[in-house]
């Protein structure tokens, strides 16, 4: 087995194979283009294979060369969750995790992972502030008032994202709406008056959506509730679109069918990609991936 291979070596082969090239591999390690050709070449030696194909436009990853690489990334992220389970023995011993989450999210999401941290560190606390626009969340993080939010996942390189469920719109019909299928046309929609939801980004989403019909469908209704959406829609007074984990729980004069058009949206966790989190918060993060790392679809 090979016995000398360095921690640098690994982390020089995977940054080139990700550049493409050797001068941005050493830049993005903040190293000289020479220091990362040596720890490639002597890794090289050490394994015996070539890993890298060297050229004029570049360097180019073997086909040995790409296990490996895929090796080194594993093993890297090994050395990370170490660090990190060290950190959190010398320091989790309580402490506070703020939280910022939509009221769907908070109520069907956070318990498992909470329950699940709990087990773990019982003497972390859980703060918990329910929000509505995605705004509001981009607010919350740069104000310092919350380490994640458990909401849709929020774009643009200043937060890092754990993609956790793909969450599918759906109709909301008056259980004795009569309808025989499990899905509606776009005749059924311009025929009923429409209710969506007030928040910004569900309903930008659902009236682009809907726009795309021919006459376009009108919303009769906007409601901020989203337990009113689902009062009005069975009282029969219209035809309710929301996403399916916001329409939880769904009462028994209230069905769901599928859309004549498919509109999803993501969930999942989002940080700042350059805040200090804490030891306490590092165990939730690893608690949330714990209990939904693998990403999950709501509704076929």
């Amino acid at each position: 087995m090979p016995s000398k291979i360095k921690i640098a070596q690994l982390r020089a082969l995977v940054a080139v194979a990700a550049a493409g090239n050797f001068s941005e591999g050493a830049l993005a390690l903040d190293l000289s283009q020479s220091t990362v050709s040596h720890s490639i070449a002597a890794l090289e030696a050490e394994l015996g294979v070539v890993l890298l194909n060297r050229g004029r436009h570049g360097a180019t990853v073997t086909p040995v060369g790409e296990r490996i690489v895929s090796q080194a990334q594993q093993v890297l992220a090994l050395l990370e969750s170490m660090g990190r389970e060290a950190v959190q023995a010398r320091g989790v011993d309580g402490g506070v995790v703020r939280i910022a989450a939509f009221r769907s999210t908070a109520s069907h999401l956070l318990p498992g992972a909470i329950a699940k941290l709990h087990s773990r560190y019982p003497s972390i606390q859980v703060s918990i502030l329910e929000l509505d626009e995605v705004d509001e969340f981009h607010q919350c993080l740069a104000d310092g008032k919350a380490d994640f939010c458990i909401a849709e996942l929020l774009e643009g390189e200043s937060f890092e994202t754990l993609p956790m469920l793909e969450d599918k719109y759906v109709a909301l019909l008056p259980s004795n709406f009569g309808l025989k299928t499990s899905r509606l046309t776009w005749e059924d929609l311009q025929k009923h008056p429409i209710i969506t939801s007030t928040h910004g980004s569900c309903s930008k989403s659902i009236y682009q959506a809907l726009q795309r019909a021919v006459p376009p469908v009108e919303v009769a209704y906007q409601i901020r509730n989203d337990s009113t959406t689902m009062s009005m829609v069975e009282q029969g007074l219209g035809i309710g679109i929301l996403p399916m984990l916001a329409a939880q729980p769904i009462p028994p004069g209230v069905r769901w069918v599928h859309l004549p058009f498919v509109l999803t949206r993501w969930l999942g966790a989002s940080w700042l990609r350059d805040g200090l989190l804490t030891p306490s918060a590092f165990a939730f993060l690893d608690t949330f991936k714990a209990v939904y790392g693998r990403q999950q679809k709501l509704v076929g």
